[in-house]
């Protein structure tokens, strides 16, 4: 009697976690439906704001940065969006691929004098200040996003943060490493120029070490050798730092 009861129990409480289960998929997938639901809603409202304001889109940079950042919230991406109201109404991968186009003649036209490192305020700046009046004006988010966009081609071409924040376009191939980096970093910091024994002093490091990343810079142009300061001591100047001569 007892054992029959026993089994009827242990049926009785497989019965309900086999419910349990069976609702508990029901509601997963109807969470599932609902959000499926929503994501097409939100894309749906993205397309026609883009169809009716495609041109101010263009035209304001806040508002483009701002669009782009609802756009990724979604896991949509309306520079590589070739459907539909997107690519008519925005034309943003057309805008993006001129944009890398101008990015690539102001760089080389510096690169004498900045070795392949650009400050991206100034490249935002030169870019804003050769543009024609029929052309929007391009905010730091605009050519950041053209350059990860250029770098995905293998052009060569980097955004590389500073400790300050700082943001620099390296527009010559081959990745800074963080010692590279690092000096850089402190140079800005020291009026765009720096010392072997400074950067020993600052990071603790060996000399090798030190003269292997200066070695690097200076191969790659980005470093300028001054061996006649006062001092006693070579000084490595780093032009891209300066701003003054940069040009047009």
């Amino acid at each position: 009697m007892y054992r029959k009861a026993g089994i009827a129990s242990i049926k009785s409480k497989s019965l309900a976690q086999s419910k349990y289960k069976e609702k508990s998929d029901e509601l997963a997938g109807n969470q599932i439906t609902t959000l499926s639901r929503q994501f097409e809603q939100v894309r749906q409202s993205l397309e026609l704001f883009a169809s009716k304001h495609g041109n101010k889109i263009k035209e304001d940079p806040q508002l483009r940065s701002q669009f782009q950042a609802m756009c990724s919230s979604i896991g949509v991406d309306p520079i590589a969006y070739s459907r539909g109201c997107w690519s008519e109404a925005l034309g943003l991968g057309e805008f993006y691929y001129h944009l890398g186009v101008k990015i690539i003649e102001v760089c080389m036209a510096n690169q004498k004098h900045t070795g392949g490192i650009i400050p991206l305020h100034e490249l935002v700046s030169l870019l804003n200040k050769n543009r024609t009046r029929y052309e929007s004006e391009v905010s730091a988010d605009d050519v950041k996003r053209s350059i990860r966009k250029l770098r995905c081609l293998g052009t060569g071409f980097s955004l590389i943060s500073l400790s300050g924040g700082r943001l620099l376009v390296q527009s010559v191939p081959g990745e800074m490493n963080m010692d590279q980096t690092l000096v850089l970093g402190l140079a800005e910091s020291s009026d765009s120029h720096v010392t072997a024994s400074a950067v020993i002093d600052k990071f603790d490091w060996t000399k090798d070490r030190t003269d292997a990343a200066f070695r690097h810079l200076m191969q790659e142009g980005i470093a300028w050798v001054d061996d006649s300061d006062p001092c006693g001591e070579r000084v490595f100047w780093f032009p891209s730092l300066m701003g003054s001569i940069i040009t047009s």
